[in-house]
């Protein structure tokens, strides 16, 4: 009786996700039937078609709830080959349904609470790691292992005390770098030293699509993983890190799909303690398609930095697509010395030209100076962030590549605006200069930046009367903007910290009274 209806709401809703409020109750009844189908031993051929329109109406999330029972769950989980201790997946004639059954309970999850808290009883996420060890050495089992994958990367982004069961009881830090490796297909050569094939065509559609979804996973799995603990913690990271590298060395079957694998592999690598990233640089071999600086290839870093002035070049979405890569150069930079200077040789090469602004021009550095006035405060802080450890947190080093105007917002947060340098120690490298910046710099305009033509004084043909008329009116137009509470005044305190005027000038004359006293 409610197979032709099965049918229908397959043929006619494959490409829909939204529905008539008004046939809700009749949805219901369906997902009730389908789900007595589904409990009796039928044809697969019925099994897959019966999951197929549960899923579509699974999208629903108004009709889920004949679904998420304790009973009906166990059902699809039981179709998923989850409850079974068997050793490995042998009927491949049962793959469609094992699938199947995975996407209604991925769409279940994702759309009902309830169903979230009925996975954390019925242990699923121990399930779905128990079924991807089952796929590890299986030919033929992509999809299912997509679909594991994709299930535990909800599970542990909707449901905190599953991801904490994921990495504390179920070492689902392992079972997913293991899942992550085995999709890349990578062979090793050193402990933390995956082999480079450039030859080697650009992974399938299926298997960039089973990294990506563990990549995924293994994001919320590894989440506040800023401290390693024990010698166990720094392998297992430095390992993972060894496969991210080879991760962004990779390419997909697309351009676009590319950009997403290695979009999710730096989100990643941000989790990823930073002492355990000395591994994304290796000793290079003599290959002539190695990037190299100081012996170390470098194929990775620079994958990151063309990643960087891609993001950059889209020109929106900064605060997602930006600021996770700048904050992980901006790590690499502060911890590896090599990473560091490479990087800096890249944006920030020796000065020559200064007739233009710093944020004029196409370059990499025009366009993060140009990010460091953002009118994203996030993007903005880690954008100037990224350039100054770059120039070592020295300040007169920063302020020759982006001028005292672009750089002003962070020395201020930074209490820097006198001078000086940040607190992190770095080793010293040798006077950078060109003689062309040298012989300009008495004329560059310190505040833009850049070498200016001198501009006449307007107040050369002036009279004194005109001078002091001139400079009483400024006076009194910032008196009033100051009493209107428009503006309010402010100074900077001999340790570089910004405070009102009135502090900054007492505090000013208490330390030259104190300095005349001791004389």
């Amino acid at each position: 009786m409610f197979w032709p209806v099965i049918c229908l709401v397959m043929d006619m809703n494959r490409a829909v996700f939204r529905f008539d409020p008004a046939d809700e109750e009749k949805r219901k009844k369906l997902c009730e039937e389908i789900l007595n189908i589904l409990e009796k031993d039928t044809k697969t051929s019925c099994q897959v078609a019966c999951l197929e329109a549960l899923r579509i109406l699974s999208r629903d999330k108004k009709v889920l709830v004949p679904v998420t029972t304790k009973k009906n769950m166990q059902i699809l989980m039981r179709l998923a080959k989850l409850d079974t201790t068997e050793d490995s997946l042998e009927r491949v004639s049962e793959y469609p349904v094992i699938v199947e059954a995975l996407k209604c309970l991925c769409n279940i999850i994702f759309n009902s609470a309830i169903a979230q808290k009925l996975s954390l009883e019925l242990n699923l996420a121990a399930m779905l790691c128990n079924l991807l060890k089952k796929c590890k050495d299986q030919q033929f089992v992509d999809d299912i292992k997509c679909f594991d994958l994709r299930l535990l990367f909800l599970l542990s982004l909707l449901h905190t005390d599953i991801r904490s069961q994921l990495r504390q009881e179920l070492q689902g830090v392992q079972v997913l770098t293991q899942a992550l490796e085995s999709s890349l297909s990578i062979r090793w050569t050193e402990e933390y030293k995956a082999a480079e094939d450039h030859d080697r065509p650009p992974l399938s559609l299926q298997e960039t699509d089973c990294a990506i979804e563990a990549l995924k996973a293994l994001f919320n799995v590894t989440l506040d993983s800023w401290n390693v603990h024990s010698e166990n913690e720094s392998h297992q990271f430095r390992y993972m890190a060894a496969i991210l590298r080879h991760c962004l060395l990779t390419s997909g079957p697309t351009e676009d799909k590319t950009e997403e694998l290695h979009s999710n592999a730096i989100n990643l690598l941000s989790n990823v303690p930073v002492s355990c990233l000395d591994v994304l640089i290796s000793p290079s071999c003599q290959e002539e398609t190695d990037i190299k600086y100081n012996g170390m290839n470098m194929g990775a870093i620079q994958i990151l930095l063309d990643f960087m002035e891609k993001r950059i070049d889209k020109g929106s979405s900064y605060r997602e697509g930006l600021t996770p890569v700048l904050s992980l150069l901006t790590g690499c930079c502060r911890t590896h010395r090599n990473i560091r200077k490479f990087i800096k040789a890249q944006v920030l090469p020796p000065l020559r030209d200064v007739s233009n602004r710093p944020e004029v021009g196409t370059t990499v550095r025009n366009k993060l100076v140009r990010l460091m006035t953002h009118v994203d405060l996030g993007v903005k802080q880690i954008a100037a962030e990224f350039l100054f450890v770059l120039c070592k947190e020295r300040v007169d080093t920063l302020l020759k590549y982006t001028g005292y105007g672009n750089a002003a917002g962070l020395l201020a947060a930074r209490g820097l605006l006198a001078g000086g340098r940040g607190d992190h120690w770095y080793s010293d490298d040798e006077d950078t200069d060109t003689e062309e910046y040298k012989s300009a710099k008495p004329n560059i305009n310190l505040i833009t930046g850049h070498l200016e033509e001198p501009m006449p004084n307007p107040m050369d043909e002036m009279t004194e009367e005109q001078k002091e008329y001139e400079a009483m009116k400024l006076v009194n137009m910032f008196d009033k903007l100051s009493r209107d509470e428009f503006i309010k005044p402010m100074g900077v305190r001999p340790d570089g910290t910004m405070a009102p005027l009135e502090e900054t000038v007492s505090q000013y004359h208490t330390n030259k009274q104190d300095s005349s006293d001791s004389d």
